[in-house]
């Protein structure tokens, strides 16, 4: 670097004086510029006395005013006279704002969007207008907006890919009509359905591909892909499909289960998707030691270990143990310790494959709730999901009772979405619980035929409403005329009488029929109100009252006597008080694969001739599934009995008649004492029955989406006994009856349907047989 001279220093150094010299001068020259011009220094500002708006038709002055928010001859800067243009742009209702201040007139120019006229869809053939305009929020005659619209489109494509069609394009159109109206069109291109081709699993050791798919919601297409509405690829059940698969392995001991990731491969070629689960099955976990302690120095574990029913090598499973803690909470309680909560602290044993479950007993938080908001019930009245909650404002918060409550609002069936969440309250001990649902359709009407094989073809139109006028009552009416029958019957059901759990239930029917097989037709008229309540965690007590008049009209002269008897009786008016209790443990998660079901009835019936009888019924029935529940068992055992009194006789529609689905293989009324010493042989029923049935169901190898399985099945049973066997020429003995055949079970978008083909192997010479028959299948 080269240095600077004495001369050049001397220079810099003169440069600046002069420089320091200036500065005052400078100071000087911008203190006269703000003295001379002191408007122009500072912001600009507007103060307007009159405010003119133009170009507007259907919104008023006043309405774009108060947008504006101008106030007149007060003043304003330009920045809050750009934030009143921006809030006047921002309502949505004008396609153009313009702000020309004149002096101290300010002049609001305007464009508005134009009305909407109509709105249409065209296109569409999947779902209907009503559905599709559903989810639009743009309304005739009121002002169109570009924004809405396309949010209109979008939540009807929307609609489209739930079902599958994952190509479907929604297009709004705009045609635009005098006076500055204009129409929406909707126009559709619904696309090809995408369904799910395949579904495999990849690290699934214990369960087969067969049995995992069917627990996920979402199916296979195969060849019956018409019928099968599940298979159609949607995204959102997916994330279901998860949740059951995980829940399915950890009812049965998998506690290390994960689901680590989800492919989905789509082939445009094909239009179909391949969805690969790739799974961590683990190792099943059994029961070890079961164990109870108290961290709570008042509370003895001793009177909460009893509660723990649960047997040391079990298979693992965390509904049980939530079933226990449950119990543990319920029991605190009623003992007045609102605030006891119970943990579960679990030691795994790795070595042996066992979890060690020790209840304890803690003091939880003292937290109270403050109230309960409900949203989204348009319909439902606020009571009906009230009362799904054990709690009440100012009771203690317990978040197990809570979860609970958000799976009885969601089992209640009357939402398509309900969500439960905890907010802080209005001090540190309160909590608000938010309860927010959307209401789903939950009326029906149908019309169509009907078959029967005891009836033959009729005609068939019912209303059902699940949520009859918001209150979570149940209404259904149907009526079936058939050509020789007809049924009309008007049922009513209130889940929660008086707020309690209490229900209460009303039926009232009308039967007049001439089967087949009989020579007589029958009349009946009954009213039958009733209650039902619990008795204990899955027990239940119903109580019932019916008034019956029946009849019999119409008997053939070739006819028993015990027919055309009770022909002349005529017309007989009844009055039955009965019970029915029922115990059921099916899809209660005690057992995953397993249920039983026991039923115990008695009807006390005085009839108007001053005769009476006591009809009893019972029914003990069991599922359970082996080989990883590939291989379903099943047996039935039930029977019943009349008991007259007085000396009198039972009658026709009192008396027991085997169907074909209490004995497989036997036509209606196929068995039983007959009469056979009159041309027509009448089926008279019997005083008693007692059936047992026996069944197996198994895959048949082949598609599971197909929704084919097969199965075998054994029956015995018989019905017996007569009042008045026209002095001993009819025998009612008791003969067993025996069955054997296989059955077809199908899964449909119709119901469950069962093919039954019998052959019997013990029978009376008089019985009528049944080989085939097509029944809607049920559990048991």
């Amino acid at each position: 670097m080269s240095k600077l001279s004495s001369d050049d220093t001397r220079s810099v150094i003169k440069f600046h004086h002069f420089i320091v010299r200036q500065v005052p001068i400078l100071l000087a020259v911008i203190i006269g510029i703000f003295l001379v011009f002191p408007q122009q220094a500072q912001a600009q500002s507007f103060s307007f006395s009159t405010v003119q708006v133009q170009g507007n038709d259907f919104v008023d002055d006043g309405t774009i005013l108060s947008y504006a928010g101008i106030a007149r001859g007060s003043a304003m800067s330009a920045g809050e006279l750009n934030d009143s243009y921006q809030a006047v742009l921002a309502s949505g209702l004008f396609e153009s704002v313009e702000f020309t201040p004149r002096g101290r007139t300010l002049v609001i120019r305007v464009t508005e969007f134009p009305r909407i006229n109509r709105i249409n869809v065209e296109g569409n053939a999947r779902i209907d207008d009503e559905t599709a305009l559903s989810v639009v929020r743009s309304q005739p005659r009121r002002v169109f907006s570009p924004s809405q619209v396309e949010q209109d489109a979008a939540a009807i494509t929307d609609i489209y890919q739930a079902q599958g069609r994952l190509t479907a394009s929604v297009t709004p159109k705009i045609i635009k009509r005098t006076g500055n109206r204009v129409d929406v069109v909707f126009e559709v291109s619904e696309g090809l359905k995408v369904d799910v081709e395949r579904i495999s699993f990849v690290g699934n050791r214990e369960y087969s591909d067969a049995r995992l798919r069917r627990v996920l919601e979402t199916k296979q297409a195969g060849f019956l892909r018409i019928l099968i509405q599940r298979d159609n690829f949607v995204e959102d059940r997916i994330e279901f499909d998860k949740a059951v698969l995980r829940d399915f392995y950890l009812s049965r001991g998998y506690v290390d289960f994960q689901t680590t990731s989800v492919a989905s491969e789509f082939s445009r070629e094909r239009n179909a998707f391949f969805i690969t689960f790739n799974i961590l099955e683990g190792q099943s976990f059994d029961f070890g030691a079961i164990s109870t302690v108290s961290d709570v120095i008042d509370v003895n574990p001793d009177d909460y270990s009893q509660l723990a029913r649960i047997r040391v090598g079990e298979t693992y499973s965390p509904t049980k143990v939530d079933n226990v803690i449950a119990k543990m909470e319920r029991l605190a309680i009623q003992n007045g310790q609102g605030f006891l909560r119970v943990e579960p602290r679990i030691t795994r044993n790795d070595r042996d494959l066992t979890l060690d479950v020790e209840f304890a007993l803690v003091r939880g938080p003292r937290i109270f709730v403050e109230r309960i908001d409900i949203e989204g019930n348009a319909t439902t009245l606020d009571r009906v999901i009230r009362r799904q909650f054990r709690v009440v404002e100012g009771d203690p918060f317990n978040p197990r009772e809570i979860r609970e409550s958000a799976q009885r609002i969601r089992a209640l069936g009357l939402f398509t979405g309900s969500d439960v969440n905890s907010r802080p309250g209005s001090s540190a001990d309160q909590v608000i619980l938010d309860v927010d649902v959307e209401e789903a359709l939950t009326g029906s009407f149908n019309f169509g035929a009907a078959y029967n094989i005891t009836t033959g073809i009729g005609l068939t139109g019912s209303y059902r409403e699940r949520n009859f006028l918001g209150r979570g009552q149940t209404l259904n009416f149907d009526t079936t005329i058939g050509l020789d029958n007809s049924n009309t019957g008007l049922t009513f059901i209130e889940p929660a009488f008086l707020g309690r759990d209490l229900k209460f239930g009303f039926i009232g029917e009308y039967r007049q029929t001439e089967f087949d097989y009989t020579d007589y037709d029958t009349q009946s008229l009954r009213f039958e109100p009733s209650f039902e309540f619990p008795v204990s965690e899955r027990g239940r007590l119903k109580l019932k009252y019916s008034l019956t008049n029946d009849s019999i009209f119409n008997v053939s002269a070739d006819s028993s006597s015990v027919l055309q008897a009770e022909e002349t009786a005529g017309e007989l008016l009844a009055h039955t008080l009965g019970y029915a209790y029922s115990f059921d443990t099916r899809n209660s998660g005690l057992n995953p694969d397993a249920g039983v079901l026991l039923r115990f009835g008695q009807d006390f019936t005085d009839l108007e001739n001053d005769t009476s009888f006591i009809k009893s019924t019972f029914t003990v029935a069991g599922e359970t599934g082996i080989l990883n529940n590939q291989l379903k068992l099943r047996a039935t055992l039930e029977g019943g009995a009349i008991q007259s009194l007085g000396g009198g006789v039972s009658r026709l529609n009192d008396r027991f008649f085997l169907s074909s689905s209490k004995l497989r293989g036997f036509a209606p009324a196929g068995v039983g004492p007959r009469d056979l010493t009159v041309p027509n042989e009448d089926a008279l029923g019997g005083n008693y029955y007692a059936v047992a049935r026996f069944e197996t169901e198994f895959p048949l190898g082949i598609p599971e989406e197909f929704g084919l399985t097969g199965g075998v099945f054994a029956d015995i049973g018989s019905v017996w006994g007569l009042d008045n066997n026209a002095v001993g020429a009819i025998d009612d003995s008791m003969y067993l009856r025996s069955t054997v055949g296989f059955s077809l079970f199908w899964t449909t978008a119709l119901g469950p349907l069962r093919f039954n083909f019998s052959k019997a192997l013990e029978k009376q010479s008089y019985d009528i047989e049944n080989t085939f028959d097509l029944t809607l299948s049920t559990q048991f």
